[in-house]
């Protein structure tokens, strides 16, 4: 599960570098967080210790935090550019032009809501952190 979580976190990033999504400082959230989330995992496969796990969870809420706001902000940015090229548009009509829109893609930043789900699987009853426990 951590090599999934490893090689996702990797490929993320590396899509997100490839295509520049660094406009705004919105756009650097999912890159700061996957570059954390790499240091905190790097930190865990040399500490092994119950700090680094506990960090990790926190981090992996807060891929799914950022995974559901980009989902809303690629939204929001769809249906601007929708109703710049169709002013009319309004309502539903509106809402299934901007989700079937392929720029920017509405679901992209679900990918970052996977990884945080995937990393609190892996820490969820963790045995390092369940002995831990009184």
């Amino acid at each position: 599960m951590l090599a999934i979580l490893v090689l996702g976190m990797a490929g993320t990033s590396t899509e997100l570098i490839l295509l520049k999504h660094t406009e705004d400082a919105l756009q650097w959230v999912p890159l700061v967080l996957l570059g954390t989330g790499g240091a905190v995992l790097g930190w865990n496969s040399v500490s092994g210790g119950g700090a680094s796990l506990r960090l990790m969870r926190w981090l992996m809420w807060g891929f799914v935090a950022g995974g559901l706001a980009g989902v809303y902000f690629h939204f929001q940015g769809s249906a601007e550019f929708k109703l710049e090229s169709q002013p009319n548009l309004a309502g539903m009509a509106l809402f299934w032009q901007a989700i079937g829109a392929k720029t920017p893609p509405i679901l992209a930043p679900g990918t970052m809501v996977q990884l945080g789900l995937l990393g609190l699987v892996y820490t969820y009853k963790h045995p390092i952190l369940e002995q831990a426990k009184p």
